[in-house]
């Protein structure tokens, strides 16, 4: 139940997106979706439809290649989504928004929620994740890539017809937001940063940083690629407004010690030690 809340509540926003925001702008998003807003375009054929003409087809090609479980979900995605789009356009009085910037912004926030939130749901949002997912494991690309080159062919197609440079240039913003919020629906908003500390004076440093700042963290021994020399190193995981303190905290002690900082943007496994990692 809780796949296909997901599931439902990303379609309509994938739904919004499209019905809302990118079709009366005539933007085109990646994946199925720009597909079917770039049939749309060319045809008299509702998106709705056109994404299921296009979304059909991929389904059975490779629905020998996935298991029944997400194929089913991902019809349910598909079809919700393509009935979704043409009865907003159908029913509901969809506002004019004239500025092209509002409409490849939001257009790009909701289709990133709604794919994020289907993704989320372990399901696809378009028969072209499918089709990179076969390409993929028979050649050496990733499905990532070869989902760029699907986007990126639709935005030519859209420069080679419409023969507008400015399309183009939306339709790559949107597609970027997009992505970006795909990303953080299933990584996480990056509040936490992992540091890593190399220091002669490690033990005053972690501490300090104990008693100072109230976190834990993990000392790792390791040793340097010749295996002569035995180094420690201070893993420590902290919100990202108090890395600026804690630079100074370690610069106070060491003004030589390395600072290493990562990203933290999501954390799986043994719940004790993630609590211990984040106190």
């Amino acid at each position: 139940m809780q796949k296909y809340l997901l599931m439902t509540t990303g379609s309509i926003l994938l739904a919004v997106a499209i019905a809302f925001f990118l079709l009366p702008a005539k933007i085109v998003t990646g994946g199925t979706p720009g597909m079917g807003i770039l049939l749309h375009l060319i045809f008299p054929v509702p998106v709705g439809v056109a994404m299921l003409l296009i979304n059909i087809p991929l389904i059975l090609i490779g629905i020998r290649f996935i298991d029944s479980g997400f194929a089913g979900r991902s019809i349910y995605a598909m079809v919700l989504t393509a009935v979704a789009v043409d009865l907003f356009n159908l029913y509901l009085p969809i506002p004019d928004i004239q500025s092209m910037l509002l409409s490849t912004l939001y257009g790009g926030i909701f289709a990133g929620l709604g794919v994020g939130l289907v993704l989320k749901g372990n399901a696809s949002a378009g028969g072209t994740t499918i089709v990179a997912r076969i390409i993929a494991s028979y050649t050496h690309l990733k499905p990532a890539q070869i989902l760029l080159i699907m986007d990126s062919l639709i935005i030519i197609t859209i420069g080679l017809i419409f023969k507008d440079m400015e399309k183009i240039l939306w339709s790559m913003i949107s597609i970027y937001i997009t992505a970006q919020v795909i990303d953080r629906i299933l990584t996480g908003i990056v509040t936490q940063k992992t540091i890593n500390i190399v220091s002669t004076q490690l033990d005053e440093i972690a501490q300090t940083i104990s008693t100072q700042m109230n976190r834990d963290g993990t000392i790792l021994t390791g040793q340097n690629l010749t295996g002569e020399h035995t180094k420690q190193i201070l893993f420590v995981v902290i919100d990202a407004r108090r890395i600026n303190q804690l630079k100074e905290l370690v610069l106070g002690i060491d003004d030589k010690a390395l600072m290493v900082t990562m990203e933290a943007s999501e954390m799986v496994g043994d719940s004790r030690l993630a609590r211990t990692l984040k106190n």
